[in-house]
């Protein structure tokens, strides 16, 4: 349906009708119910440091669990969902950042021998500063930058000079 159509649509319900769908969606999808909550309530600092344990359980797991996942997508798609919650693009940031520092500081406790976890994290402090730097907000995480790169040559990473020149300046 085209938005032209479901304009249409809405426009000829009565008031109630539309009370009702909203009413419907709210209850029947998961991501219309995450949404609303978020516009009435959005404690964007409480949705912060849910996220932040999620990816830290990913590298330092409690529970049964006893081996570390490290697995990026669980970052990602955090980061996906509060770009679709329109969260400040400081707390995004701020994720991002923590993402890649949570690794590094596994990384500083256990070897990691898998490649892909060194490219995995390149790829993510590309997105977080072309995301900070996009949203105006990049100054706020230069130092942080600064450090992930350090980091790099201290735990003797095989790619990175591909972090500084990511880095650029």
């Amino acid at each position: 349906m085209s938005k032209r159509a479901l304009k249409k649509y809405l426009e000829e319900l009565t008031k109630k009708q539309l009370e009702e769908q909203c009413m419907d969606l709210y209850l029947k999808f998961k991501e219309v119910k995450t949404y609303y909550n978020f516009v009435f309530n959005p404690n964007e600092k409480k949705l912060l440091e849910e996220a932040k344990v999620k990816v830290s359980q990913e590298y330092y797991p409690t529970g049964k669990r006893r081996r570390p996942k490290m697995r990026r997508t669980i970052a990602q798609k955090l980061i996906k969902h509060f770009m679709l919650l329109e969260v400040d693009p400081m707390i995004i940031g701020d994720l991002m950042f923590f993402n890649i520092e949570i690794a590094q500081t596994f990384r500083s406790h256990r070897t990691v021998h898998q490649d892909s976890f060194y490219t995995s994290m390149l790829r993510s402090f590309e997105q977080a500063l072309e995301y900070t730097k996009e949203q105006d907000v990049y100054v706020d995480f230069k130092d942080r930058a600064e450090l992930i790169c350090k980091t790099t040559e201290e735990q003797e990473w095989f790619n990175q000079e591909a972090f500084w020149a990511v880095k650029g300046e």
